[in-house]
């Protein structure tokens, strides 16, 4: 008895050991991905260096993104001349510079032995860009065509300026994405009827009367819009932001281009805080820029909640079909037992041999077919032969197959017998007793295996790249156009992002940050998913205790 008590102590003290090195493993990876990445929305103090070069000094504008300690024999190595009159170590800095279209590399390694003076200007200003990044520089006016604008306050003008910029370019975009794009289907529609009609002979006089006086209004209402999109773009281009950067010369910046603007050396702490929910924000909600690394990450966040949410409509029913099949109906016999060793294999499968089998079959073979059947008049221009959400979610749905089709079986091999014998003994069938007694019993865990499927699905990354996932997106697959949610259109995905973000930008010094605050918000993502699925599979669970004992 001695010894059993022991060995039960050391397994509560083990796994006790185990739970708080997996919490602990957790909580170090979120505040991994949150100092790095939420520092990023942090503003910075700008510093100007005097640096002493061979021609003399110059003068570098920017924010310190690291100091490090290098050795002399790391420097020769780089090939820096002069190495041997410095000390060692010397201290080395990373000089975020910006200003990537007009004075690029927008990072620079400084030694701190070149440098004679740093000091932080406090009018040094910091402009966020829709596409070139950051800017630093001096604000030296506004203009508007060639005349200089004039105020008492410009810096409030500028603030001022930039939010009704903000407000034009949000009803241009509303012009184009709704308004516009109701019209071109629209025109759409008319011309494909109207050669419809001459295919079948019946494009009348009269028939050809009514077309061209639809198409006339249709086109008289496109027209008004295009004029006011166009008004709207004049008049956000017309008023230009000059800056000076740190070689003292002048640059002239749309408004249009200009995000925000702040002068970080001069902020306060409740002026910093405010700066840094308003640029989370614009992370998690903006998706106007032309790069990734400028714009927010909305398309990719909704991407990715749209492909779970259709994959789990997908593989919910078919998990779950399965598994009351092979339970329930199949026996224990020989095919079933294969059917097992399959479906278990099946979860090993690498996921890029699933985004290979969806392209050539979902893709290739059931998208060309669809073309074919019924978008015969859109060839040689595919609508569904081509990757899209809905074979990217076919995709993932299959490859999560296995994780619900074991976890339903373990739900129903879970409940007593004598539940269904009880209902089968009070003259219910077998299906009254399956439909009002097994399945409500086995819907923990069915939910189970749908927070496992949607665990795995929203971090598949390699699958994606075959079957629909693309860099950026001209629209999201769900808008204002019948029919709303448009499934063969692509998509873009958080994991993708990552890694296009870590592995395939030609600036990734500067993406840096992005990658660890893009992997910071899948992981809440998941997490949030998780968690509702969690609590309804908790309710559930409560519910029918008294019955399970």
């Amino acid at each position: 008895m001695i010894n059993a008590a022991n060995n039960n102590h050391r397994w509560r003290w083990l796994t006790g050991g185990a739970v708080a090195f997996s919490l602990l493993a957790f909580v170090l990876l979120i505040g991994l991905l949150g100092w790095q990445g939420l520092r990023y929305f942090w503003p910075q103090p700008v510093a100007l260096m005097a640096v002493s070069t061979p021609d003399g000094q110059s003068f570098l504008l920017g924010e310190i993104a690291q100091t490090h300690q290098v050795s002399r024999q790391q420097l020769q190595a780089s090939g820096l001349p002069f190495t041997d009159k410095l000390p060692d170590p010397v201290t080395r800095y990373l000089l975020k510079t910006g200003n990537r279209d007009f004075a690029a590399p927008d990072f620079r390694p400084v030694l701190a032995s070149q440098v004679t003076r740093i000091s932080y200007p406090p009018q040094a200003m910091v402009l966020q860009r829709r596409s070139g990044g950051n800017a630093y520089g001096w604000f030296e006016g506004l203009r508007e065509g060639q005349q200089p604008l004039m105020a008492e306050n410009l810096a409030l003008t500028l603030q001022q300026l930039l939010q009704q910029t903000s407000e034009r370019s949000a009803e241009a975009d509303s012009l184009r994405r709704v308004q516009m794009a109701r019209l071109n289907v629209q025109l759409t529609q008319l011309d494909r009827r109207q050669q419809q009609q001459r295919a079948g002979q019946r494009f009348t006089p009269q028939a050809q009367s009514v077309y061209e006086a639809d198409r006339a209004e249709l086109q008289r209402q496109f027209d008004r819009y295009a004029a006011r999109l166009a008004a709207l773009n004049r008049e956000s281009a017309e008023t230009t932001l000059l800056l000076r950067d740190a070689a003292g010369v002048q640059h002239s910046i749309p408004l249009v281009q200009i995000i925000a603007a702040w002068q970080p050396n001069t902020m306060s702490v409740w002026q910093k805080w405010r700066h840094f929910g308003q640029q989370l924000w614009h992370f998690v909600s903006d998706s106007g820029a032309q790069n990734q690394r400028d714009g927010g990450v909305f398309p990719a966040i909704f991407g990715t909640v749209l492909m779970v949410l259709l994959m789990s409509v997908v593989v919910m029913p078919l998990g779950v079909i399965a598994a009351i099949w092979l339970h329930e109906y199949a026996g224990n016999n020989l095919l079933t037992r294969l059917v097992r060793i399959a479906v278990v294999n099946l979860a090993g499968v690498p996921s890029i041999v699933y985004g290979v089998f969806g392209l050539g079959f979902f893709v290739w073979l059931v998208g060309g077919s669809v073309d074919r059947l019924f978008y015969a008049d859109s060839l040689p221009n595919p609508t569904f032969g081509t990757p899209g959400l809905l074979w990217a979610s076919l995709t993932l749905a299959l490859l999560t197959l296995p994780v619900v089709i074991v976890a339903t079986e373990e739900g129903l091999s879970r409940i007593p017998p004598s539940l269904r014998q009880g209902s089968l003994a009070l003259g219910a069938t077998q299906a009254e007793t399956l439909w009002h007694v097994t399945l409500p019993l086995a819907v923990p865990a069915m939910l189970t295996g749908l927070i496992l499927a949607v665990a795995r699905a929203a971090g598949e990354t390699a699958p994606l790249m075959l079957v629909g996932v693309v860099k950026m997106v001209p629209e999201l697959p769900v808008d204002a156009v019948f029919p709303w949610l448009h499934l063969d259109r692509k998509f873009m995905h958080l994991g993708f992002q990552i890694y296009d973000l870590a592995f395939q930008s030609p600036n990734a010094e500067a993406d840096k940050p992005l990658v660890f605050a893009t992997a910071l918000l899948l992981v809440l993502l998941i997490l949030g998913l998780n968690l509702v699925a969690m609590l309804l599979r908790h309710r559930l669970r409560e519910r029918y205790r008294a019955l399970m004992h």
